[in-house]
C-alpha cells in the first residue's frame, strides 16, 4: 500500500505526448480534449484486449490482429471493448503490416469517442512507452517539489508567534482555494483565500459534522442532518463522503448496522457543491475541523492539506500550554526551595507513580524515543538524563509494557513520598532487566520488616551493613544478588558487569561482613537491612 502522505505519480497529458517532436504522433480521430490523460502505455495485438487492460492506457497496436477483409463490425467491436476497459487512447503503428490507418478504425474511434493516434514507421512502441514514463517522472518530480515546498512553508508558518492565520493563508494559496478552521460548534474561527459560493460554504460547514467525533462538544446532530437535507434541496449534493482519501473510513451503508450501533467516524470526508470540491479534516478528538473548498482537487493537494491538518491538530490541542506552564512553574518553585507537597497542586494530581525506563539496547535513549515514551506514558514530566529515563506519572493513568523499553514502576505515592518512590522504581527496573521482563512493579504488600519499629530497624541496618556502607558498588551488588536469589548471570545483567565481577564483589561482602551468605537466615537478615538503606 502506498504512503498516503506521498502523492502518487500523476498521469501524462495526451497533449504533452503529442507535443513530443521526436515521436511524430498525429491525432487522426477522436475528441480533442485537453483533459485526456494517459497513465501508462501498453502494446497488444489481441483481437480483444479487454481482459488485459487496467484502464487509462495508451494501447499500441500495429494491426496484426486485424483479419483479411475485416469490415466495420470488427472495428466497432474492437474499439468498444477498449472503451469498456477504460482505455485512454489507441496508437496505431504504420508498417510493416499497414501502410495507413484503416478508415473503418477511424470511423469506429470517432463514433465511440476514443482518441486515435497515428504512430509513424520511425517511432517504435518502446520509444512511445519510454516517452510516457519520462513525462510521468517529470510530472512526479514537479509534484513532489511542489508538495515539499508547500510543507516547508506550512511548517514555517506554524512556527510563528501567531500561527493560525499564516498557516491557513499558506494552505489556501498552495491548494488554490479557500481554507477555514472550525470550532467544535461549527463556527468559523479563521479563514483564508477567496471564499466559495454561499451554497458551497454552507455545504462545507455541514460536511464538518461528518468527521467530528460524536463525543466532541458539537451542535445538535439532528440540526446537521437537517442542514444536509436543506443543502441538497438547493442543489448541493447529499452529505455523504464521496470516497476514501488518505486514512478516510467511508460511512457504512444505511441499514447495514444495528440501530443503536454508532457509525465509525472518518478522519476526513469529501463532497462537491456546484463544481466546488469540498474536504473536511478532523483535528483530533476535541472537535476542531479544517475545511477546504477549491475548484480542483489532486492527490498532491490532499498531501499538503494533510500536513496542514497535522500542524493544526497540534496548535489546537487543548491544555498543552497550560500543562507546560504548570510544569515550568513547579520546577521554578522547587528550585527556589518549595517542598514537593506544596508544588504538587500545580500539576493537578494528588497520587503518582514514579517510572524508571531503559531502552532495550546498549545505547542511551534518543531524544525522539524519549519523547515517544512521554507520549505513551501520558505525562510530560520526564527526566531523560543518563541511561535511565525517569518519569512522574499520575496514578490514574495506566502504565503498561511498551515495545523497546523495560520499565520499573513504584507504588502509588503522594508527593512527599516521591524520593522513596524513586528508589522503588529504580529497584523494580533493576529486577525487570535481570528477569528480562518488560515491566515490573514494586510490591506494596506489608512485609515482616514493617512489624519492627522503624527507628530500631534503621539502627540495626546501619550497624549490620557498616563494613560495606562506604562502598556503593558492594551495597548495590549485594542488594541485587539477594533480590535475584543468588543468580550470578542475572545479577551481572542487572548491573551491566561481568559475572566474575559479581562473584568477586559478593565474596568481598561476605569477607567484610564476616557472614555465611549460603545461610538463608543470614541472607534474610541482610535483605531486611538493605531494604532500610
Amino acid at each position: 500500500m502506498s504512503d498516503p502522505m506521498v502523492p502518487p505519480t500523476p498521469p501524462v497529458s495526451l497533449e504533452a505526448l503529442l507535443a513530443r517532436a521526436d515521436l511524430g504522433l498525429r491525432r487522426v480521430a477522436g475528441p480533442d480534449d485537453p483533459a485526456t490523460v494517459v497513465h501508462w502505455a501498453h502494446a497488444s495485438e489481441m483481437a480483444d484486449p479487454y481482459p488485459y487492460l487496467l484502464g487509462g492506457e495508451l494501447l499500441l497496436s500495429a494491426g496484426v490482429h486485424i483479419p483479411q477483409g475485416a469490415g466495420a463490425g470488427y472495428f466497432d467491436a474492437y474499439v468498444s471493448r477498449i472503451v469498456a476497459a477504460g482505455g485512454a487512447a489507441l496508437g496505431f503503428g504504420l508498417a510493416p503490416v499497414h501502410d495507413a490507418v484503416p478508415g473503418a478504425l477511424v470511423e469506429a474511434c470517432e463514433m465511440h469517442g476514443l482518441p486515435l493516434l497515428e504512430v509513424p514507421p520511425r517511432t517504435t512502441f518502446s520509444g512511445v512507452a519510454r516517452a510516457v514514463w519520462q513525462l510521468m517522472a517529470q510530472a512526479r518530480l514537479a509534484e513532489l517539489r511542489r508538495v515539499t515546498e508547500a510543507q516547508q512553508s506550512l511548517a514555517a508558518a506554524a512556527s510563528r508567534p501567531d500561527p493560525l492565520a499564516p498557516l491557513l493563508h499558506q494552505l489556501a494559496q498552495r491548494v488554490g482555494g479557500w481554507a477555514a478552521l472550525y470550532s467544535p460548534d461549527s463556527t468559523e474561527l479563521a479563514t483564508a483565500g477567496p471564499p466559495p459560493a454561499p451554497e458551497a460554504r454552507r455545504a462545507l460547514t455541514t460536511l464538518t459534522q461528518v468527521v467530528r467525533p460524536a463525543t466532541a462538544p458539537t451542535a445538535d446532530r439532528a440540526d446537521a442532518t437537517a442542514g444536509s437535507r436543506a443543502a441538497g434541496a438547493t442543489g448541493v449534493p447529499p452529505l455523504e463522503p464521496s470516497r476514501e482519501w488518505g486514512r478516510v473510513r467511508a460511512a457504512a451503508p444505511r441499514g447495514a448496522e444495528p440501530r443503536n450501533t454508532p457509525r465509525p467516524t472518518p478522519t476526513s470526508a469529501t463532497d462537491t457543491a456546484n463544481g466546488t470540491h469540498l474536504t473536511a479534516y478532523a483535528l483530533g478528538p476535541h472537535g476542531h475541523v479544517l475545511g477546504i473548498a477549491a475548484p480542483h482537487r489532486t492527490p498532491g493537494d490532499h498531501t499538503i492539506a494533510s500536513a496542514a491538518a497535522v500542524l493544526l491538530t497540534l496548535l489546537t490541542a487543548p491544555h498543552q500550554s497550560r500543562t507546560t506552564e504548570a510544569g515550568a512553574s513547579a520546577l521554578v518553585r522547587l528550585l527556589l526551595g518549595a517542598s514537593p507537597e506544596d508544588v504538587a497542586p500545580l500539576l493537578g494530581e494528588k497520587l503518582w507513580h514514579v517510572v524508571h525506563a531503559r531502552p532495550n539496547t546498549q545505547e542511551p535513549p534518543e531524544p525522539l524515543a524519549t519523547a515517544a515514551l512521554a507520549t505513551a506514558l501520558g505525562s510530560p514530566l520526564i527526566d531523560p538524563t543518563g541511561e535511565t529515563v525517569r518519569a512522574l506519572v499520575p496514578a490514574d493513568r495506566p502504565v503498561d509494557p511498551l515495545p523497546g523499553w523495560t520499565l520499573g514502576v513504584s507504588t502509588t505515592v503522594t508527593p512527599e513520598d516521591w524520593p522513596a518512590a524513586d528508589t522503588q522504581a529504580a529497584r523494580a527496573l533493576s529486577r525487570a532487566r535481570a528477569l528480562r521482563t518488560p515491566l515490573l512493579r514494586h510490591g506494596d504488600r506489608p512485609a515482616l520488616a514493617d512489624l519492627v519499629e522503624p527507628h530500631d530497624a534503621d539502627v540495626h541496618a546501619r550497624t549490620l551493613l557498616a563494613p560495606i556502607a562506604a562502598a556503593p558498588a558492594l551495597m548495590d551488588t549485594l542488594r541485587t544478588w539477594l533480590s535475584l536469589h543468588g543468580s550470578w548471570d542475572r545479577t551481572a545483567v542487572a548491573l551491566s558487569v561481568h559475572r566474575n565481577t559479581v562473584r568477586q564483589r559478593v565474596a568481598r561482602c561476605a569477607a567484610l561482613l564476616e557472614a555465611d551468605l549460603d545461610d538463608p537466615d543470614v541472607r534474610m537478615e541482610l535483605w531486611f537491612a538493605l531494604r532500610r538503606t
